[in-house]
C-alpha cells in the first residue's frame, strides 16, 4: 500500500465522519415572532425549508408563512401529518398556514413527496385558552388576500388550491418534456458512437463523434440545461444540510462530468490508462432521470384524481327565487334561506330541504348507492346530487364550506395529509438513507482505488458514481403517501369517508365488529305496533296517557308512540314535571296522574310490580318488537310495542363480514328477548343486550380485553363514547354529528355494506403499501451492493452508471404505477346470502356482574356458576348441569332446542 492509497483511505474516513456531523449535527432553530397576540414565522421554500426548525409557544395562535421561490411538483404542497393539515403552495407566492398549537411537542412537516422535511417545536407556555380558537387546526391553501369573500369561500379555496396545483403540474410536464427532448437529441450521437466503437469495435464510426471536445460540446447543454432542475434542487438541498435523490444524482454526474472535463482540457495531468471520459454516461443518466420524472409526474397526477372529481361535482349555477322572480346566479352566491328551483336533470346546488314537489334524486355520486331516492316536501337533499324526473323547490340550508360535499372534500384532504403508523418505518429509514448512500459511495471509491485492478482511479470513480445514481430515496418516500392518497380518494367516491391514515391502516386488522342495533342494523324509524292495556283500562286511554308523557321526549321510541297516537287521531293533554331517565324511560304528570313510561327497570326502580306485564312483554320481545311498559300512579297500566324494521341489506352485510373472518356482535339497550329476535333475523351469533348508554364504551373495552381488535358501528349521540373507545369507530352518515365526529370512518349512505367496503379498501390499501415498501427496500438493498461492485470479485461484473440510472428511474416509476393500481378498486356487491339459522348467545347485565343462562333465562353470576361451555362466540354460563346438558344437546344437528336461548357469553 503506497502513500496515495493511505491518503485516500484517510480522506475517506474523514469524509464519512464529516458527513455524520453535516447531516446530524445540531441545527439552529428560529423562534416565531409574537405580533398582536399571534405568533408568526416566515419559511423560505427553495430546495428545502429555511429555517427548517421553527419554535413556537403552546396555546398561542401560529401563522407559518411559506414563501415559495421555486416551481416543480416536489414542494408544491406542505403537509403536517401529525396535525392532519395540508396546504397547496403556489410557485413564487406566499401562503399562510394557520395553526392552533394546543399541546406541546415536536411536529414534523414535509413536502407532498415526503422528501423535503422541517420541524415545528411547540414549547410549553403561553395562554392555554388561546389554543382553543378552533376545534381543528385551520389552514388557508392560498394567501388570505386571494380568497374571495362570501358564503362559499371554503369551496372556492379548495378549488383554487387544486387548480393551482394542476396548472403547476402541467407546466412542469411541459418543461420536463422539452428538457428530455434536448437531452435525447444531444446524447444520442455520443452514445451511439461510444457503443458502436468501444463495444462492437466498429471502424466506420465518424472520428468527430469520438473526439473529446465534440462530446464536451454536445453533453455540456445536457448537463447544465436539461439537468438544471436536478442540479439546482440537489445543491440547494445540500446547502440546507439535507439531501435527496437530486443531491445524489448531482454529486454523481458532477463527479463524472468534472473528471471528464479535466481529462479533455488537461490530459497531460493523467496517466495514459486513466484518460477515459464519461460524457455519454452523464448525458444518458441526466436524460433517463428526466424521462423517468416526466413519466412519474404524469402518473402521480392520477393519484389525486378523486379530489378533482369531487370538486367537479359542484353545480356551477343555481336558479333562485328573489322578489317573486326566478333568477340564475353562480352557485357560490346562494345564501341560507334562499328558495331554489330545481328542474329535471339539473344538479342540486346546495344542501337544502324540499319545500314542494316530488322527484327521484340520484345520490350515487355522494353516497355510493346506485338507486335513486324519492324526495318529497320536508325531505333533505344533498348538494351536487342530480334531480332526475320531477321539479323541486327547495330551501337552502347549508352553503359553501358547510355543505356535505365541502365537508367530504375537507375530510379527504385531512386524511391524505395524515400519516399512517407504517410510514414511520419509511421515514426512519429515509432519514438516514441519503447520508448512508454517500458514505457507501466514499467507501466504494476508497476500496476500488486501493484494492481494485488497473485503471484503479477510473474504476473507482465509475463505481462511486453508480452507487450515488442507483440509490433511490424517492421510492421509499412515496411508498406510503401515494397509496394513502389513492385509497382515501377511492373511499370518498364509494361513500366511505376516512378521517385519518391511522384509521385506514387499523381497519385492515379488525377481527370484531360491534353493531349498534337501532339505526345501524335496523332503519332507526320505529313505529307503534301494539297497545296492550292492563286491567279495565282501554287502549285509547293507555295510548293517550303514554303519548302525552312521551311528547317532550327525544328518544325514537317515544317519537313512535306519539306518532302512533297522532295516526289514531288522539288529542294529547299537556304533561308537566317531565323528566327523562337515561337508558330507562320518562316520567311525567298528565292530568294529575303520575306516569312512568319505559322499560322494566324504570318501573322496578319506582317500586312498581311488573309481574302482570312481564309475560306480555316477553311475547312481544320474542316477535322482535320492543316493549314499552307504562304505570299510572304506581300501578301497572299496560304494555305498548314498537318495532324498528331491519334494513334490507343488513343480513347480507353481516354474512359478508363473517366471510371476511370478522366476528359480528350486536349491542343494544333492548331486552334480551327482543335483541335475540333481531339477531336471528340477520344472523348475528352474539348479542350484548340491556346495555345502558353509559356502559357501551365499557363493553368495547371488555371485548378489547379479550385480545380483539374492535370496530364499533353506531349513529347516535349515545354511541359516541363507544365509537371513540373502539380501535376504529365507524359512524353511520345519516346519524348525529356527535357520532360522526367521534368516529374514524363515516359511512355516508347509512348502509352496513359500507363497513364491508371499508375493511376491504383498508386491506387493499395496506397490501398496496407493503408492496411499495418491498419494491423500494428490495430495490435499494440489491441495487446499491451491485453498483458498489460486489459481483466483480466473482464474475468480473461492474455496473455501468448508465444501467444504474435506468434502474433508478424505474424504481420510482414502479412505486407510482403500483399505487395507481388502487384506482381500479371498486366496492364488491354484497353476496346474495341468507342469514344462517342461528340461536344467538345473548349477554345481559352491562355492569359485567351477571349474565343470563341461555336455556332457562335465570340470572347467573359467572363467579359461582356450576357449569360453563366455551363456544366460538365466547364462554356460556349455566345455572345447573341440567341446563348445560340441554345446551349441549341443542348444538348437535337435528337436536331439539332445549328452551329459549336468550342470553349467554362473557
Amino acid at each position: 500500500m503506497n502513500v496515495a492509497d493511505v491518503s485516500v483511505l484517510l480522506a475517506a474516513a474523514v469524509s464519512i465522519g464529516g458527513l455524520g456531523w453535516f447531516f446530524f449535527g445540531p441545527r439552529r432553530a428560529r423562534a416565531a415572532q409574537l405580533e398582536g397576540g399571534v405568533q408568526r414565522a416566515v419559511v423560505t421554500v427553495k430546495g428545502g425549508y429555511s429555517p427548517d426548525v421553527i419554535k413556537a409557544r403552546q396555546g398561542v395562535p401560529l401563522e407559518m408563512v411559506f414563501d415559495r421561490q421555486e416551481s416543480g411538483d416536489c414542494t408544491s404542497r406542505v403537509v403536517f401529518p401529525d396535525l392532519a393539515v395540508s396546504a397547496a403552495l403556489p410557485a413564487y407566492q406566499q401562503t399562510t398556514v394557520r395553526l392552533a398549537p394546543a399541546s406541546a411537542g415536536t411536529f414534523g412537516f414535509a413536502c407532498g413527496m415526503n422528501m423535503v422535511h422541517g420541524t415545528l417545536v411547540v414549547e410549553p407556555g403561553g395562554d392555554p385558552d388561546a389554543g382553543q380558537l378552533g376545534e381543528q387546526p385551520a389552514v388557508t391553501g392560498v394567501s388570505a388576500e386571494e380568497i374571495p369573500a362570501g358564503p362559499s369561500a371554503g369551496g372556492i379555496e379548495a378549488t383554487a388550491g387544486v387548480d393551482t396545483e394542476e396548472a403547476e403540474r402541467r407546466a412542469e410536464i411541459a418543461d420536463l418534456a422539452r428538457r428530455v427532448i434536448v437531452g435525447a437529441v444531444l446524447t444520442a450521437p455520443v452514445l451511439f458512437a461510444v457503443i458502436a466503437h468501444d463495444l462492437f469495435g466498429a471502424t466506420w464510426v465518424p472520428g468527430v463523434l469520438l473526439n473529446h471536445w465534440v462530446q464536451l460540446a454536445l453533453i455540456t447543454p445536457v448537463m447544465f440545461y436539461a439537468g438544471w432542475p436536478i442540479h439546482r434542487t440537489g445543491w440547494l438541498a445540500l446547502s440546507h444540510r439535507s439531501a435527496d435523490m437530486n443531491s445524489l444524482i448531482t454529486l454523481g454526474t458532477s463527479a463524472a462530468y468534472g473528471y471528464s472535463l479535466l481529462v479533455t482540457v488537461a490530459p497531460a495531468l493523467f496517466p495514459a490508462d486513466v484518460r477515459a471520459v464519461y460524457f455519454e454516461a452523464v448525458g444518458v443518466v441526466v436524460t433517463l432521470i428526466l424521462l423517468g420524472r416526466l413519466i412519474e409526474t404524469r402518473a402521480k397526477a392520477g393519484t389525486g384524481q378523486a379530489i378533482r372529481e369531487l370538486l367537479g361535482l359542484q353545480a356551477r349555477t343555481a336558479r333562485v327565487v328573489r322578489d317573486g322572480a326566478e333568477i340564475e346566479i353562480p352557485a357560490g352566491q346562494v345564501v341560507a334561506g334562499d328558495e331554489v328551483v330545481i328542474r329535471p336533470g339539473e344538479k342540486i346546488p346546495v344542501d337544502a330541504v324540499v319545500v314542494s314537489g316530488s322527484s327521484a334524486v340520484d345520490e350515487s355520486m355522494v353516497t355510493g348507492e346506485p338507486m335513486a331516492v324519492v324526495k318529497r316536501a320536508g325531505d333533505s337533499v344533498i348538494g351536487a346530487t342530480i334531480n332526475t324526473t320531477g321539479s323541486l323547490r327547495v330551501r337552502a340550508e347549508k352553503v359553501g364550506a358547510d355543505t356535505m360535499l365541502a365537508q367530504i372534500i375537507r375530510l379527504v384532504q385531512q386524511a391524505q395529509a395524515s400519516k399512517a403508523p407504517i410510514q414511520r418505518l419509511a421515514d426512519t429509514v429515509s432519514g438516514y438513507f441519503v447520508p448512508a448512500v454517500m458514505a457507501i459511495a466514499i467507501a466504494t471509491f476508497a476500496v476500488w482505488f486501493t484494492a481494485g485492478p488497473a485503471p484503479a482511479l477510473t474504476l473507482a470513480l465509475a463505481a462511486a458514481v453508480s452507487v450515488l445514481i442507483i440509490a433511490c430515496p424517492c421510492a421509499l418516500g412515496l411508498a406510503t403517501p401515494l397509496s394513502i392518497m389513492v385509497g382515501t380518494g377511492k373511499g370518498a367516491q364509494a361513500g366511505i369517508l376516512i378521517r385519518s391514515a391511522e384509521a385506514l391502516q387499523t381497519a385492515q386488522r379488525l377481527d370484531t365488529i360491534v353493531l349498534d342495533k337501532t339505526g345501524t342494523i335496523t332503519a332507526g324509524k320505529p313505529s307503534l305496533t301494539d297497545v296492550r292495556p292492563a286491567g279495565r283500562r282501554s287502549e285509547q286511554d293507555l295510548l293517550t296517557l303514554a303519548a302525552a308523557a312521551e311528547a317532550d321526549s327525544e328518544h325514537p321510541l317515544g317519537a313512535a308512540i306519539v306518532a302512533g297516537a297522532g295516526d289514531r287521531g288522539l288529542t294529547l293533554p299537556t304533561a308537566a314535571d317531565f323528566d327523562s331517565v337515561t337508558g330507562k324511560g320518562v316520567q311525567a304528570t298528565v292530568e294529575g296522574r303520575r306516569l312512568l313510561v319505559g322499560n322494566a327497570r324504570l318501573l322496578a326502580d319506582a317500586g312498581v310490580a311488573t309481574a302482570g306485564l312481564d309475560s306480555v312483554a316477553a311475547g312481544l320481545s320474542a316477535d322482535g318488537k320492543t316493549p314499552v311498559l307504562a304505570a299510572v300512579d304506581g300501578q301497572p297500566a299496560g304494555v305498548l310495542a314498537v318495532a324498528d324494521p331491519v334494513k334490507d341489506d343488513s343480513a347480507a352485510a353481516i354474512a359478508a363480514l363473517r366471510q371476511l373472518g370478522v366476528d359480528v356482535i350486536m349491542i343494544t339497550g333492548d331486552s334480551a328477548r327482543t335483541a335475540a329476535a333481531i339477531a336471528r333475523q340477520v344472523g348475528v351469533h352474539r348479542v350484548l343486550a340491556e346495555v345502558l348508554p353509559e356502559h357501551k364504551a365499557a363493553e368495547i373495552s371488555r371485548l378489547q380485553g379479550e385480545s380483539r381488535t374492535v370496530g364499533m358501528v353506531g349513529d347516535g349521540i349515545n354511541d359516541a363514547p363507544a365509537l371513540a373507545a373502539a380501535d376504529v369507530g365507524l359512524a353511520i352518515g345519516t346519524g348525529t354529528d356527535v357520532a360522526i365526529e367521534a368516529a374514524g370512518i363515516t359511512l355516508i349512505s347509512g348502509s352496513l355494506a359500507g363497513v364491508v367496503s371499508a375493511i376491504e379498501l383498508s386491506r387493499a390499501t395496506m397490501r398496496n403499501i407493503r408492496q411499495n415498501l418491498f419494491f423500494a427496500l428490495a430495490y435499494n438493498a440489491i441495487g446499491i451492493p451491485l453498483a458498489a461492485g460486489v459481483l466483480y470479485p466473482f464474475f468480473g461484473i461492474q455496473l455501468s452508471p448508465v444501467i444504474a440510472a435506468a434502474a433508478m428511474a424505474l424504481s420510482s416509476l414502479s412505486v407510482v404505477t403500483n399505487a395507481n393500481r388502487l384506482r381500479r378498486w371498486r366496492p364488491a356487491p354484497l353476496p346474495a346470502a341468507q342469514p344462517q339459522a342461528v340461536e344467538p348467545v345473548v349477554e345481559t347485565g352491562a355492569d359485567g356482574t351477571q349474565i343470563t343462562d341461555p336455556v332457562c333465562g335465570m340470572a347467573v353470576d359467572p363467579a359461582s356458576a356450576p357449569e360453563h361451555r366455551v363456544t366460538s362466540s365466547g364462554t356460556v354460563w349455566f345455572c345447573s348441569a341440567h341446563c348445560a346438558a340441554a345446551f349441549d344437546a341443542a348444538q348437535h344437528p337435528g337436536a331439539p332446542a332445549s328452551g329459549q336461548m336468550a342470553a349467554g357469553t362473557m
